[in-house]
């Protein structure tokens, strides 16, 4: 199956995946300012997202900014992919399109380990897509430790657009956030995803 067909039923049960649900696991993060140009780009396409509603709406004119603001930020040395297919392991449903995937590689014409951060858009319920999102970082997981990277902590994030929900998985443990962190405001969600790529 790909990574759409997950569930967090689904994903728990083909990896043996424990959920931890809570509050925030990320320690105090300070806020990023974002540039004028993404402050007024946010300002003006975020109402036409909401109204269109789909997810490729938000994740063209919402995650995309954000994510590149974000590159901007860390000087360029990460990369950001979008759309990019992700196979790891079809035998296992690893396999599939990640809506975007950050690594801690510059390298933008492949992927490269450490993959550290899956995001997926997703129309209304943030819930609906913790299945994916767990099941892609499960894959990027394998895809650093069979790239001789260890990296004990993968990362994810749901997003309605206008809410971020952020997950943590470490060995078999997935930590769930279940704070549903709001945009506006950018610097906090920007200073949480620095963290996540740069730190954790």
């Amino acid at each position: 199956m790909p990574y759409s067909d997950f569930t967090l039923r689904k994903v728990k049960q083909a990896f043996d995946l424990q959920t931890a649900e809570g509050g925030r696991f990320l320690p105090p993060t300070p806020p990023l300012e974002p540039s004028n140009m993404l402050q007024e780009l946010i300002n003006s396409y975020l109402p036409w997202a909401i109204a269109v509603g789909s997810g490729k709406a938000k994740s063209e004119m919402i995650v995309a900014p954000i994510l590149w603001e974000l590159k901007r930020l860390l000087n360029r040395d990460v990369s950001v992919f979008s759309g990019r297919d992700f196979t790891v392991d079809s035998s296992l449903g690893l396999n599939g399109i990640c809506d975007f995937l950050i690594s801690r590689s510059a390298e933008q014409l492949e992927i490269e380990a450490p993959a550290v951060v899956l995001v997926e858009a997703k129309r209304d319920s943030l819930n609906v897509g913790l299945g994916q999102c767990i099941a892609e970082m499960v894959a990027a997981q394998m895809f650093n430790q069979g790239n001789s990277q260890d990296i004990p902590i993968a990362y994810g994030a749901t997003t309605s657009g206008t809410a971020w929900r952020f997950l943590q998985l470490q060995d078999k443990t997935v930590t769930i956030d279940l704070t549903n962190y709001p945009l506006p405001p950018l610097d906090n969600v920007l200073g949480m995803l620095a963290w996540m790529v740069t730190t954790g």
